[in-house]
């Protein structure tokens, strides 16, 4: 060989080897990225558990329900344990298959004690019994899945896993479990009464419901004093400040109760002065305008 085929020789080989470094460096720094792409999967995973556990104690739920993991076999026991060969289920597999896993053997082929494979079939005579592995060799058998179509079919391996391309999916479910704990979040800074008006609103009408149920029972009264079972003190006492008293204390009572969102920083303003300005008038005006109708239809 001429120094110039060595030296041809030799560049290639260096090519070779250049190529080899950058095909290395692009390999390193594809793991740094896939790495740096799960630390921060990992990271938001883990806030968005936090999140999640503070919406549940929000709505009553200290901790998730256990999840039921399936027990696992004793090593060797189950169908892909080396050297194991699982038996078909009842009413699947040929019928050759059928009657060499679960009959009794007919006695002795003509492997000199071994079964007889193939030879046993009816109408293969001619065809010479399996041979039998070695000890060493059984260990190295591959193990079978059972399927529906039959058994002794090798189980197949599963394909590739692209990591960028998992990544990607992973990233596109954190995005969605954003989006769906976002909303979560809007849902839960609302109250169940009433969730799409303004505080004053609503506090306007639990006073104002409160005070009606007062007028109700005012009225009651009016019809128990009508018939003596109620002096004019008592039910005079009952309008002045008895039923507005309920009803306030009702009214203070549902907003706290019903009106407080789920997640919200410090306690919802209840409008104390309004409530009770609503409540002290409502009731003396509702019986007001009972006497002045009863007057005027009589």
């Amino acid at each position: 060989m001429s120094f110039e085929e060595y030296a041809a020789l030799a560049r290639q080989l260096a090519e070779q080897r250049r190529v080899g470094e950058r095909n290395a460096a692009a390999e390193s720094e594809r793991r740094r990225d896939l790495h740096a792409a799960v630390d921060y999967l990992h990271q938001r995973l883990t806030a968005q558990g936090h999140r999640l556990d503070q919406l549940g104690r929000a709505i009553g739920i200290d901790q998730p329900a256990a999840v039921a993991r399936p027990q696992q076999g004793h090593p060797g026991s189950g169908p892909g344990a080396a050297g194991t060969w699982p038996s078909p289920p009842p009413g699947t597999g040929s019928p050759g298959d059928s009657a060499v896993v679960s009959g009794p053997p007919a006695g002795p082929g003509p492997g000199g004690g071994r079964p007889d494979g193939a030879a046993g079939a009816p109408g293969r005579a001619d065809v010479g019994a399996y041979p039998e592995l070695p000890v060493g060799e059984a260990r190295l058998a591959l193990p079978t899945a059972v399927s529906p179509a039959g058994a002794g079919v090798p189980a197949q391996r599963a394909a590739a896993v692209d990591p960028a391309v998992e990544l990607e999916l992973a990233r596109r479910m954190a995005d969605e479990a954003d989006r769906h704990g976002h909303q979560a979040e809007l849902l839960a800074q609302r109250p169940a009464l009433l969730p799409t008006w303004s505080p004053l609103a609503r506090a306007v009408a639990v006073y104002t419901g409160c005070g009606a149920a007062a007028g109700v029972l005012m009225l009651t009264l009016v019809l128990a004093s009508g018939v003596g079972l109620v002096d004019g003190f008592t039910l005079g006492a009952w309008i002045c400040a008895g039923l507005p008293a309920l009803a306030f204390f009702g009214g203070y009572l549902v907003l706290g109760r019903w009106g407080r969102p789920a997640m919200v920083a410090g306690n919802p303003p209840r409008y104390l002065p309004l409530g009770f300005l609503i409540c002290f008038l409502l009731v003396p005006m509702g019986y007001c305008a009972y006497l002045l109708l009863f007057r005027t239809l009589r």
